[in-house]
């Protein structure tokens, strides 16, 4: 049989679409206003589904187009392997940091969680 069934043509069609939940993932990450930050867990906790290991696989599978430095660990460390980027980004965004003690590992600041986090109250209406 040569021609391709329904199901192998829908596939293609929708090869570029997104998974619901990533879509919705990415959403909250776009929503994050500069210079505040959302744990995996937070952006988990907005949609009410999944868990921040979920969030963080849809973060680094699709997120490279969205401010994905926004979206951090809960213990305020920089993504390992990106944290020139996204330190770049937090200092142009004025992302309030704690610099690194001497004795650090790469004397690299940490997010100020506590003076960073957002809630996202300000988008409160649109609450998926």
């Amino acid at each position: 049989m040569s021609e391709q069934s329904p199901a192998e043509d829908t596939r293609e069609e929708h090869a570029d679409a997104l998974p619901e939940y990533a879509e919705r993932v990415i959403e909250v990450a776009e929503r994050i206003p500069p210079g505040r930050v959302m744990t995996y867990g937070d952006v988990a906790e907005w949609l009410e589904e999944g868990g921040p290991r979920q969030v963080g696989r849809v973060m680094s599978l699709y997120g490279g187009a969205v401010p994905w430095w926004r979206v951090v660990r809960a213990d305020g460390m920089l993504l390992p392997g990106h944290e020139l980027r996204a330190l770049a980004h937090y200092r142009s965004e004025g992302t309030p940091l704690k610099e690194a003690a001497r004795s650090a590992e790469g004397h690299l600041p940490r997010i100020d969680m506590r003076r960073a986090r957002w809630d996202g109250g300000a988008c409160a209406v649109g609450h998926t």
